[in-house]
């Protein structure tokens, strides 16, 4: 399963307006372009209409159209459009400011008339920019200096938008020699850069030329829908229908969420279960450059390529391969590179259950215990077999409670719930799974539009398990996994270890539209506690080093994100008094840390990760780039030798080809590396360091589990 969604990454233009500049494109400025005007058509008027009184009448946030919501608008389409500041300059900005408190007027009448007039002044100008640039393309190379010193903002988002055609020139310049001398550090010689890039130009022209009104309706509804939450948005029928096929798990594919960012095909998540999950190597935030079929077919770059075009090259028969060449995540520029081949398959429900497995663990006083991990990828429910009456049915409870009971019968002292890289799934069946663990209560409160608040839970008493347990969730943990996390941590049933969680707790619906569909938040979600899971997620008792970059990845860091709040605390029990206890906990976890060789490498891969973020520039002089993927070189062969040496290995002389790349790992290394043997079976796993020491950390709890330390009921 491949699944597209229509995600945003809107910032603030902060664009400089000269408005002395308000009359430079008095005239038609498809006066000397090929390229026809788009214009909406009667279809968009009616899908128009239809979405901006469901969400006047549906959606969670209630926002007045106004002035004030037309400049937010204007903003945020141009954001969209142009998020670089790399085609549009500062007198096409200036002249769109005739709209800024014109656009909720043409949205009442249903018109989009003026989202139509910027994108078509955003599409010649790029056009014309790539026009340019393939017809100069080899004397800018051949006169390009790599031995001078000067450097390129790496993200232009919060730059001001180039003051005119000399300025834009410069800027562009710099970001053509910076993909030049990336390829060049990747061993491609002129020749087959300029053929390379041109083709990249040319299919950015291709896919200007190509779009259709539907396109540029998308593009500025959307914009519009971002305004009320990041989880709002139009689905243009094509769309539509790909969503439909991504909801039924049929489709067949490399299991990978993907979004369109500047030119490049951008890895949002990957599928839990999914080829592309289990193969390993591609990571979210990872930039798709080319795509391949078979092991041994000729790459085809897809950089500059529509994103419906790429997935349809992504897709395939299961049983067939795909190669990819990516990008890693960190990388700053072109010649970081790594080539993956998946093999094609569906995804299926029974390859992303709920798993089991048994893990010895030796305390500080030499003592073994054993513990129980339940891995959860997703919450799951086979509706159909539900429907049909099958009292054999799926479901994410159901086997839960199977292997709980596997692992108890076989000597486990405690249990842990792995939800890393949980994206949510059915909302019941997290509740359910809580009620594994309690006795009876609330699980979950669901505030809706018109301020109703539901409660859902766990009724009626039954019998639960009562022992020592363990939730580990990391940034990626969303939704229902979030919803399970925050109840056990609530009730003080469970400790919570790992990093804070992703922060989406709001719930959307897909309504009909005359024309596509509209996704729509239309409730939220509390705690039993009261507070909300939105935005800010769970906060664990212990936390660990996050691997993923919490100032990218998450609800916090998206525009227009529904804030957090609370509300009234839900009647509940505490079940035993685990705060007392977690000052010495930490202070344990701590002290073991310190010595860990393996953690030690985690943080150690953090602090080059977070450098490497850091970096707001990058040098354009040829030796500098060299001595500092050297110098990076030196310092990953470092950091891989001292932990060696603390497991008692021989350490290397030099890293492995591709190891520099392996720094770019963002699961929390979660999926631990399987050796195979010819029969394709596993043979050993790499052991993880974050689910290894979450089970120090439960050994070291059990005495707060004993039923000396039950806590009252209140």
């Amino acid at each position: 399963m491949l699944i597209i969604q229509a995600l945003r990454n809107g910032k603030s233009n902060g664009a400089v307006i000269v408005a002395t500049l308000l009359a430079f494109f008095s005239l038609s400025v498809f006066a000397d372009s090929a390229l026809t005007a788009l214009k909406p058509d009667k279809t968009h008027t009616a899908a128009i209409h239809d979405m901006v009184e469901q969400l006047d009448s549906r959606h969670y946030v209630k926002l007045a159209l106004n002035d004030d919501l037309s400049g937010k608008l204007l903003d945020a389409f141009l954001d969209d459009l142009d998020p670089n500041r790399l085609f549009l300059i500062a007198s096409d900005i200036a002249d769109f400011q005739k709209y800024r408190s014109k656009l909720d007027d043409e949205l009442n009448k249903s018109s989009v008339s003026a989202g139509f007039i910027i994108f078509n002044r955003y599409r010649e100008r790029m056009v014309s920019r790539m026009e340019n640039t393939i017809d100069t393309l080899p004397a800018q190379i051949a006169a390009m200096d790599f031995s001078v010193k000067e450097d390129i903002e790496l993200d232009r988002s919060k730059a001001t938008w180039p003051a005119n055609n000399a300025e834009a020139d410069e800027v562009w310049r710099k970001q053509i020699k910076n993909r030049v001398l990336g390829l060049r550090l990747a061993d491609k010689d002129d020749e087959g850069i300029v053929e390379l890039l041109s083709k990249r130009f040319k299919n950015q022209i291709k896919r200007m030329t190509q779009l259709e009104a539907e396109d540029a309706f998308q593009i500025y509804v959307n914009a519009f829908a971002s305004l009320y939450d990041p989880h709002t948005d139009y689905f243009s029928p094509r769309i539509s229908e790909n969503f439909q096929i991504n909801m039924s798990l049929k489709l067949e594919g490399i299991g990978a969420v993907l979004q369109m960012e500047d030119d490049y095909t951008k890895v949002v998540r990957l599928v839990p279960a999914g080829p592309a999950d289990k193969q390993g190597q591609l990571q979210p935030a990872d930039k798709i450059i080319g795509v391949a079929q078979g092991k041994k077919s000729e790459m085809q770059d897809v950089v500059g390529w529509r994103l419906d075009d790429v997935v349809d090259l992504i897709r395939g028969a299961a049983g067939s391969f795909v190669r990819l060449e990516v990008i890693p995540a960190i990388a700053k520029s072109d010649e970081a590179r790594r080539e993956i081949t998946i093999e094609r398959n569906e995804v299926k429900l029974e390859d992303q259950s709920a798993a089991g497995e048994m893990i010895d663990i030796i305390d500080s006083d030499g003592e073994a215990h054993q513990v129980g991990v339940i891995d959860v990828p997703m919450f799951y429910l086979d509706f159909e077999a539900y429907r049909a009456g099958d009292t054999e049915f799926r479901s994410t409870t159901r086997d839960v409670h199977r292997i709980l009971g596997e692992l108890l019968s076989e000597g486990a002292e405690g249990i842990i719930i792995d939800l890393r890289d949980n994206g949510g799934g059915s909302l019941a069946e997290a509740n359910a799974m809580v009620g594994l663990f309690i006795e009876s209560g609330p699980t979950v409160q669901i505030r809706q539009s018109n301020a109703k608040i539901i409660k859902e839970g766990k009724r009626r008493s039954s019998p639960y398990y009562t022992g020592p347990l363990v939730v580990l969730i990391n940034r990626m943990s969303a939704s229902a996994s979030e919803i399970f996390a925050g109840a056990i941590q609530d009730y003080q049933r469970g400790i919570v270890v790992g990093t804070q969680s992703f922060g989406k707790g709001t719930v959307q619906s897909v309504n009909p539209l005359s024309h596509g569909q509209l996704k729509l938040t239309e409730s939220k979600f509390y705690r039993v506690s009261g507070d909300s899971t939105q935005n800010r997620g769970v906060i664990p008792d212990i936390a660990f080093p996050p691997l993923y970059n919490m100032a990218e990845i998450g609800e916090s860091v998206l525009d227009n994100a529904l804030r957090w709040d609370r509300i009234r605390e839900a009647n509940h029990r505490y079940y035993f008094d685990l705060k007392s206890g977690m000052a010495t906990l930490q202070r344990k976890h701590d002290k073991r840390i310190a010595k860990d060789p393996d953690f030690q490498f985690l943080q150690e891969q953090i602090a080059v990760i977070e450098t490497m973020r850091s970096k707001t520039h990058m040098s354009l002089n040829i030796d500098l780039r060299k001595s500092e993927r050297d110098a990076q070189k030196v310092h990953l062969l470092a950091m891989e030798n001292r932990r060696r040496v603390g497991k008692g290995e021989e350490p290397l002389d030099a890293l492995e080809e591709n190891s520099e790349d392996d720094i770019a790992m963002t699961d929390e290394e979660s999926d631990a590396i399987v050796e195979t043997e010819e029969d394709g079976k596993s043979k050993d796993k790499e052991r993880d360091p974050l689910l290894t020491e979450a089970s120090h950390i439960l050994v070291d709890a059990l005495p707060y589990f004993l039923p000396e330390r039950l806590a009252r009921r209140p």
